[in-house]
């Protein structure tokens, strides 16, 4: 089944989960909604990627004169997209590399600004748990709120793990894989160009670490920015169908149900996602409420993009490529 049969299961799968915790209730329960309300959280994913395009124009140093304030929104956009129409997000780093290049922006550099992108979002979630378990010394949170955060922290803990080891043993995962590709019998050129491949990646993230304090720190900043605007839409979503519920629990959950995502390897974490958030909110305000809550919060993190970046991917990588096929056949 190709990846658009796998993203067409996962949209279903996606839309049974709240349909079915939801029942016959779910419809009114939507039509509650404010209209208003729904078109601010639109407003907060727009802002969040022109908040993610200065990140990357800021990541690029002075590659980033080359591109423009509307094309780097276009780029994010498209970029995304592939994330939430690919397994685990993994044609997000091949679609902004490609986009770059047309901007004469070499992979290596484009692979090392997207690796930096994601250690801030990292850091991120790290001290936002820090944040969390502070406030979970001086306050009491419920059991289930407990098992949520000892769950992020966790999880939060061996992506950390994980990234340190690749650092620290750089050399020794180099040859590793050197190893199993001998084993693999790749040839000897194609393992050197793949080896040249990787230290011109070391070489480019080496230089974005150099890059001045103050720009890592605006970097930093808007980052925590961009997470905190996206990891606010569930809880007012839950504000807007009447739920009482504080900002704690609703950023673990949403925290707990992507991871769930991105480990299902379903496109864009469809169905899993849901599958998850509905087993973590339904014990906290209800089944009809999580139900519609899921939707909406699905709609506007998960569909929006979708819907508006599908057209600027087209628009960027998919028709000057069509245009390149139809000029080589004729």
């Amino acid at each position: 089944m190709n990846r658009w049969g796998w993203l067409g299961l996962a949209l279903l799968g996606a839309v049974l989960v709240p349909a079915w915790l939801g029942g016959s209730e779910l419809l009114p329960r939507l039509k509650t909604f404010d209209p208003e309300l729904l078109l601010g959280l639109l407003g907060m994913i727009v802002l969040c990627w022109v908040i993610n395009a200065m990140r990357l124009r800021l990541l690029l140093g002075q590659h980033g004169a080359r591109l423009g304030v509307l094309r780097s929104v276009g780029v994010i956009m498209a970029t995304e997209f592939a994330i939430c129409t690919t397994p685990g997000g993994s044609g997000g780093p091949v679609t902004l590399m490609a986009l770059l290049a047309r901007n004469h922006i070499g992979p290596a550099r484009s692979g090392a600004v997207f690796a930096m992108d994601q250690l801030n979002d990292l850091l991120f979630f790290f001290c936002a748990m820090l944040a969390i378990s502070g406030y979970a010394l001086f306050h009491s949170l419920g059991r289930s709120q407990e098992s949520m955060l000892l769950g992020s922290a966790l999880l939060l803990c061996a992506a950390l793990a994980l990234v340190v080891v690749l650092l620290r043993y750089r050399r020794a995962v180099l040859r590793f894989n050197g190893r199993l590709l001998r084993r693999l019998s790749v040839t000897p050129q194609r393992r050197r160009r793949w080896a040249r491949k990787v230290l011109h990646f070391i070489d480019a993230l080496a230089q974005t670490w150099q890059l001045p304090k103050r720009t890592l720190a605006l970097v930093f900043s808007l980052t925590c920015v961009h997470w905190s605007l996206r990891f606010s839409v569930l809880y007012l979503v839950l504000q807007g169908l009447g739920a009482q519920l504080s900002w704690i629990p609703s950023f673990l959950v949403q925290m707990l149900s992507l991871s769930a995502g991105q480990f299902s390897l379903l496109p864009g974490g469809a169905g899993a996602a849901e599958l998850t958030s509905a087993s973590l909110l339904s014990p906290l305000v209800g089944s009809s409420t999580a139900a519609a809550a899921i939707v909406i919060w699905r709609a506007i993190t998960y569909y929006f993009y979708l819907l508006a970046g599908g057209p600027v991917f087209v628009c960027l990588l998919a028709r000057p490529l069509l245009e390149r096929w139809r000029r080589q056949a004729g």
